[in-house]
């Protein structure tokens, strides 16, 4: 008897993690990626509390596999330096059981690919539509030939082709009114030892420590959409060549980057919650389900969430058998797979959206670009104790839960 089959659409980091779990569920996998290969560049992730714990649960320790490493503190900026707030990472360490880690997006994607069977990658695969998904669906790919699945995993990304075949309705994304460079850059002797982010008018700028030395750095600016640059480096630069070291120093590295390197993209979130994040049997997670703006940096973390939830809340792989509950509803069969969907949008759609919604309105101080008023946003956050700042964080790092 061969054991249930799971399509997942998309090898990012919420897809690959869905892949995982279904795999250790006893679930034949398949994951199609229309990309020819794994990335060789990339941006970097972090990790919150939140994430480590959903990625333990399904036994993948990021920081056996690429390091441990986390900075020393972490806060927010202005362009001349001066610290608005700062909390060590041993102060979170000490409150969430865990500090958070920032890795390469390229590392940790090969990681969760590393727990796979090798057959279970398909690399050049770009599925063009799913049918039957109120049965058992049809994957329709470019390369043929149609593969048969008991579960499409929807981790598409943030302009997920299947949302928008599967819910034509739904208003799609907004644009947040930003635009983003993101690079990683090797800078041994700056030795830098705190992640921060640094807030000017309608522009921030980010430094993260990556567990394997480098540099994560990413940047934004308020632009109208689809705004066209000749090269990202120049444009860096001029944009912020002179705010507060290390800056200017990261961004000589960046100048030594070839201008691919550097990755832009506008921003967007979803315009509004999706009403169910499963129809029949196609579930959506990360992007694909909820894009939200990046500025929490949960974006992935949820993903990893959704990967997670979704996997424990199914069946097992082998059919007839139950688990996790979902047995009970349809004793192992093909009603547990159903019912098993449904749960996972109670348990994961209104978390999803809080974030969503919260990182929105996170990311309207960052643009604001009134000097009054930026000098009445510097204030308020320097005004808030650290612990206060810390304990806002419980309900995100403290939130994830694998339902009974």
């Amino acid at each position: 008897m061969t054991n249930r089959h799971a399509v997942v659409v998309g090898a990012g980091i919420g897809g690959l993690t869905a892949a995982v779990a279904l795999h250790r569920r006893g679930w034949h996998v398949t994951v199609c990626e229309r990309a020819p290969e794994p990335p060789v560049t990339g941006a970097g992730i972090g990790l919150a509390p939140n994430a480590l714990r959903a990625l333990d649960a399904v036994g993948v320790d990021v920081s056996r596999a690429i390091g441990g490493a986390v900075p020393a503190a972490m806060g927010v900026r202005r362009p001349d330096g001066r610290w608005l707030t700062r909390t060590g990472t041993a102060d979170m360490a000490a409150r969430y059981g865990m500090a958070p880690l920032a890795v390469p997006r390229r590392a940790l994607t090969a990681t969760l690919a590393a727990a796979l069977p090798p057959s279970a990658l398909r690399y050049g695969t770009e599925v063009t539509g799913v049918d039957g998904a109120e049965g058992r669906p049809s994957v329709r790919t470019a390369a043929g030939p149609d593969l048969s699945a008991d579960l499409v995993v929807a981790a598409d990304g943030i302009h997920s082709p299947t949302r928008r075949a599967h819910f034509p309705a739904h208003p799609g994304l907004h644009y947040i009114g930003e635009t983003a460079w993101r690079t990683i850059v090797d800078a041994p002797d700056l030795r830098i030892p705190a992640m921060s982010e640094t807030w000017g008018r309608g522009a921030r700028f980010g430094v993260t420590p990556l567990v394997d030395g480098r540099y994560y750095l990413y940047a934004t600016a308020v632009v109208p959409p689809e705004t066209r640059f000749a090269d990202p480096r120049t444009e860096l630069r001029q944009r912020f060549g002179s705010w507060h070291d290390p800056i200017p120093a990261l961004l000589d590295r960046v100048g030594r980057l070839d201008a691919a390197d550097v990755l832009r993209n506008d921003l967007y979130d979803l315009a509004a919650p999706l009403p169910y994040l499963h129809h029949g049997r196609i579930a959506w997670l990360g992007d694909a389900a909820h894009a939200m703006a990046p500025n929490l940096g949960q974006g992935g973390c949820q993903a990893i969430e959704d990967a997670v939830v979704l996997a424990h809340l199914l069946p097992t792989g082998e059919r007839g058998a139950g688990g996790n509950g979902a047995g009970k509803r349809g004793a192992g069969g093909d009603g547990a797979v159903v019912a098993a969907l449904a749960a996972y949008t109670a348990a994961r759609r209104a978390r999803t959206d809080a974030v969503r919604l919260r990182a929105r309105r996170v990311g309207r101080l960052g643009v604001l670009r009134n000097p009054v008023v930026v000098a009445v946003r510097d204030l308020a956050v320097r005004a808030m104790p650290a612990r206060l700042a810390l304990r806002g964080m419980d309900d995100l790092f403290n939130g994830f839960r694998l339902p009974a």
